[in-house]
């Protein structure tokens, strides 16, 4: 167990180091992070689900699907991804009623599409998707670090032992509070200021990187694998390292994406509508 401990730890430094690298970089190095990742995790999700054993060409789809996207994502052209996604997530939904296939299909090109999707959207081109990316890091990260440690440290109930018997409602708890802490810490260091807007939105996406945690764990006890890969020491497979992060981006664009058209606000940059600038 402690040599695991120290893998985790290790591997998740390096990982971290290369995911706050190429989100200070911005552009086309942030883009090929958030396209790698879109793409490895609809790979682990297709083998976890076994679709290309039940679905075969399916399955091509899907990753015709993925491979679309990933293109649009690199050339920056973020208004056309997500009527793109909508578009391949019909015609999968078609070919699953007429060939009566997987439903696992149109779920991975939703999971995988928005998860290349919303991180992109999120980090954008200017200094305040780069404040925004950060914030979101350090929420989901604070929370995941936390909630381990947290939980360990007091144990108690458990908070969903049927999907993930290992965590407590006071590792979630525990990791929502330090969750909120590190999200308006990273605001205050920008701006000098915090509303009572920053704290709550922090809350919201810790609350979602546990579901998307909880999530994750539901799908590799549905089809009874213990990690989603192999590719990351001590962590398994991509999905088993972002599924907090994929969960809170999703959560974080649709924030941005109420707050544009509540305000009517066409051609804002998502960072700064999720932080409400």
């Amino acid at each position: 167990m402690q040599r695991e401990l120290q893998l985790r730890i290790i591997s998740g430094i390096v990982l971290a180091v290369i995911a706050l690298l190429a989100t200070w970089a911005g552009g086309n190095a942030f883009r090929l992070l958030a396209v790698v990742i879109a793409l490895l995790v609809y790979s682990e999700w297709s083998t976890i689900t076994r679709l290309s054993e039940r679905d075969f060409q399916g399955n091509a789809f899907g990753w015709l699907s993925q491979v679309v996207l990933a293109a649009l994502v690199m050339m920056g052209e973020t208004s056309w991804t997500l009527p793109v996604l909508g578009t391949f997530v019909v015609l999968s939904v078609g070919w699953v009623l007429l060939r009566k296939a997987s439903w696992w299909l149109c779920g991975g090109i939703v999971y995988a599409g928005l998860t290349g999707i919303s991180l992109a959207a999120i980090r954008d081109d200017a200094h305040i998707g780069l404040i925004a990316m950060v914030f979101v890091f350090a929420v989901v990260w604070a929370t995941d670090i936390l909630a381990y440690f947290v939980g360990r440290a007091i144990g108690g109930p458990k908070l969903a032992p049927r999907i993930s018997p290992g965590k407590t409602w006071s590792g979630a708890i525990g990791g929502a509070v330090f969750g909120v802490v590190a999200g308006v810490a990273v605001y205050m260091a920008e701006f000098s200021t915090v509303d009572i807007r920053i704290p709550l939105l922090a809350l919201f996406l810790s609350v979602s990187s546990q579901i998307g945690d909880l999530f994750e764990s539901f799908i590799k006890r549905r089809f009874g694998a213990k990690d989603s890969g192999k590719i990351i020491p001590g962590h398994g497979g991509v999905m088993d390292r972002v599924d907090g992060l994929v969960f809170a981006s999703f959560a974080a664009l649709f924030v941005a994406l109420v707050t544009i058209l509540a305000q009517g606000a066409q051609g804002q940059l998502v960072g700064a509508a999720l932080l409400g600038l």
